[in-house]
């Protein structure tokens, strides 16, 4: 063999051999396993979204990600508040997370929680995949977690132990469990409630034993959570807020796979959410209202507002509206609203 052949053959060898210890190197940065936060148990849409998520990604990663589910903000004590924070300091690599819960860190995603803001599931898409869905990406990756894709918990309903709520008249003194944000507060204590911030998995035997009246959530929630067993024969549907979910990333975990690795991960996440989506919407929606037909055969007393009455519930909370609109930015709301406004066209 000429020399000339020699030293390319062994050229060849020592790239082959550079380039094998630097994929090796690259892989050694991955983590045996990842932990991946939700609040609620799989058996709800949100947990659904993240079990296909997590397959998704091991699917397509042939195995070099792999994600084990935390439920119950297991990872942060419960404490739903706490589970952002715990995500930009690295103690939970991946989250399917409400924008109620992360809130007091990103104050804008405040926005989904406006009283009466969001009409229809029309609304709630014109949002997120618009330009405010773009916005609140933007604000979440500046807060130092990496925001892949938009799913769905739902419209939150109103339900409780006393009577039919028609009216504010009738939450006046209801003690009714909220979420821990300053802006559900406000709302509630507007209609006359007596707001009360609790974790989820404190709710529910609150809720069995009567320290509170009722609860607010989405109807998947509501039933998945069978709620008619502690009491819940009263439920009002009134639209009043929607709560969009975020699938994220750390950013170091992120900053850590190869690029196409992060790729998979993102096209995985928009994957998951749609199919998250399709499933909180069913049964729920004018089109198919099959699972408030399984509520009511629970022998609970569903009430649908009149237009009349939504438009007293929209009134009592304006000033609500109003305040917080300065708080979460006047830019932001009016292009919310103005979204809204052309939804349809």
């Amino acid at each position: 063999m000429k020399l000339s052949s020699v030293v390319k053959a062994l050229s060849l060898s020592v790239a082959a051999m550079v380039c094998s210890s630097a994929a090796f190197a690259q892989n050694s940065n991955y983590k045996s396993e990842y932990k991946l936060s939700i609040v609620v148990n799989t058996q709800f849409p949100w947990g659904k979204g993240a079990e296909i998520w997590s397959e998704l990604v091991k699917e397509r990663t042939e195995g070099r990600i792999n994600i084990k589910i935390y439920p119950g903000t297991s990872l942060v004590q419960g404490d739903q508040t706490r589970e952002f924070t715990a995500i930009r300091q690295g103690l939970i690599d991946m989250a399917v997370g409400s924008t109620i819960n992360w809130s007091p860190q990103v104050r804008q995603l405040n926005i989904f929680s406006m009283p009466f803001l969001m009409p229809d599931y029309a609304a709630v898409d014109a949002l997120v995949q618009g330009e405010v869905g773009k916005q609140l990406f933007s604000l979440i990756d500046k807060a130092g977690v990496v925001p892949l894709a938009w799913g769905e918990n739902g419209y939150r309903q109103i339900s409780n132990s006393k009577q039919p709520i028609t009216a504010p008249a009738d939450m006046k003194g209801m003690k009714l469990r909220v979420v821990g944000s300053p802006l559900y507060i406000d709302t509630f204590t507007a209609l006359g409630a007596n707001p009360v911030q609790m974790s989820w998995a404190d709710a529910q035997p609150a809720l069995a034993n009567g320290a509170v009246d009722g609860q607010e959530n989405p109807l998947s929630i509501y039933q998945g959570s069978k709620l008619h067993s502690v009491g819940q024969k009263y439920l009002t549907l009134w639209n009043y807020v929607a709560d969009p979910l975020v699938f994220v990333v750390n950013k170091n975990v992120w900053n850590s796979w190869t690029e196409q690795d992060r790729e998979i991960v993102r096209q995985a996440a928009l994957d998951a959410a749609k199919q998250e989506i399709e499933i909180a919407r069913k049964g729920v929606t004018p089109e198919d209202d099959s699972m408030l037909k399984e509520i009511a055969a629970n022998g609970v007393e569903i009430t649908t507002l009149t237009p009349e009455q939504h438009e007293a519930f929209v009134q009592a909370t304006k000033p609500v509206f109003d305040k917080w609109k300065e708080r979460i930015g006047v830019e932001l709301v009016d292009q919310a609203l103005k979204d809204i406004e052309n939804r349809n066209k």
